[in-house]
């Protein structure tokens, strides 16, 4: 069970940290994954900015029983074959990293706003275009006639704070270097780190609902 004034408290604690933390506007979103779809109502009335999915067809299924109320992002990997019936939905795709993505939302929603995937850890184990390769993705988002407002990246499963740092601070320079304005990094355990590195964008799921019970599909 999801206590509405426990996510509020969080929420009003994360704002503190943009506060004092932030170079940008920062916007909240609160990931979802694998909570009840009450959890889209209450983000919204604990002023989030808006709700993030990792997985289709759990995201179809909370559409199917209530509206967001809030603006829905798509943060997990990206399957070519779902863009269909998410397009509809997804007012912003985080984990766009390959040509064959880029061309199905531009099929499938045009004019659509996006994110880049960078991988910015070298871990084989993350989704995401290299650093090197990120001028390639881009040229063929913008010849599609894909939004891209910015990149997106994940920090290092396991290392130190500075490692967390060089990842995040790697993204927000390949941004700058490509007049991008929004970078979408920082999750529950490192959303600090990202505020100082420069996100405008961060995703948080544990901190605001507690502990997920069950993994998604």
């Amino acid at each position: 069970m999801i206590d509405p004034e426990v996510v509020a408290s969080r929420v009003q604690e994360i704002r503190l940290d943009i506060g004092r933390l932030a170079r940008h506007p920062v916007s909240l979103v609160a990931v979802t994954k694998t909570f009840p779809v009450e959890a889209w109502n209450i983000a919204l009335s604990a002023g989030c900015d808006a709700v993030g999915e990792n997985y289709a067809q759990e995201l179809l299924e909370k559409v199917g029983q209530s509206p967001a109320g809030l603006p829905i992002h798509f943060v997990g990997a990206i399957q070519s074959n779902k863009v269909k019936a998410l397009a509809p939905h997804v007012a912003l795709w985080h984990g766009v990293d390959r040509p064959s993505v880029v061309d199905e939302i531009g099929r499938r929603a045009p004019g659509a706003a996006v994110l880049l995937q960078v991988n910015t850890t070298d871990e084989e184990s993350k989704s995401g275009v290299s650093p090197a390769g990120l001028d390639a993705v881009l040229s063929r988002a913008i010849e599609a006639g894909l939004q891209v407002r910015g990149l997106m990246t994940l920090g290092p499963t396991h290392g130190t704070e500075a490692d967390i740092r060089a990842s995040f601070t790697q993204l927000r320079a390949l941004a700058d270097q490509h007049h991008l304005v929004e970078c979408s990094m920082g999750m529950s355990g490192d959303y600090r780190i990202a505020l100082e590195c420069g996100a405008t964008i961060i995703r948080i799921g544990s901190m605001l609902f507690g502990p997920r019970s069950s993994v998604g599909p």
